[in-house]
């Protein structure tokens, strides 16, 4: 035990200052990717448009890699609804219609030392019927639409629906997105999204840190 607080204190503070200042580092892959230079691209998701990677579309296979190059936005999420009464106190429910596991992993991560999510008041439930915001990862599977809609309803009022990842957004290349059956009020982009824009959307949709 001695030791480990030894490590601790010699190491310092690791947890990020996000979203009291800039992130510290960021995946730029995961992020708004812009327009910086010539030639044709063969996307199997149909995400470039009008000179640029649409990022609900695109699921990172890298063959826009020569002519795009990452911006390190991470404020990429749409926003179409905000709930200020959870400003304080913010209880998540994840659920997965049929994910690869890449935007899990992303949203697990919130709970480490790193971006430690609970000091801003956001957590994580185990069933719906404790939460304020149901976050959907991965492609809408037919064997999960009745799950999903059974989660959604037995969720308190008010409620937010969130829709993290390409797949949960439009569907990628796999099959439907959410929309087909619920209407997300937050849509967090990505193949899959970082930690940071995870972080971001939560801290809007539920009115500031």
């Amino acid at each position: 035990m001695r030791n480990w607080v030894l490590r601790g204190v010699k190491k310092g503070r690791v947890t990020t200052r996000f979203p009291y200042g800039e992130p510290e580092s960021v995946s730029p892959w995961s992020t708004r990717p812009v327009r910086t230079g010539e030639g044709d691209v063969t996307c199997p998701a149909d995400a470039i448009e009008d000179g640029e990677v649409r990022m609900d579309r695109c699921i990172s296979c890298g063959r826009c890699s020569g002519p795009f190059s990452p911006e390190g936005k991470i404020d990429i999420s749409v926003i179409g609804r905000v709930e200020k009464r959870f400003r304080k106190s913010f209880t998540v429910f994840v659920i997965d219609t049929g994910s690869c596991g890449a935007c899990n992993l992303e949203v697990k991560t919130l709970s480490n030392p790193i971006y430690d999510a609970h000091r801003l008041g956001i957590n994580f439930t185990s069933t719906p019927r404790h939460a304020d915001a149901l976050l959907v990862v991965g492609t809408l599977a037919e064997g999960m639409k009745e799950p999903l809609m059974r989660a959604y309803e037995a969720m308190p009022e008010p409620k937010l629906v969130m829709a993290a990842g390409t797949c949960a957004i439009s569907g990628g290349i796999l099959g439907e997105g959410v929309s087909g059956l619920l209407k997300a009020d937050v849509l967090i982009p990505g193949c899959p999204p970082t930690p940071f824009t995870i972080l971001d959307a939560l801290v809007k949709a539920k009115g500031g840190p």
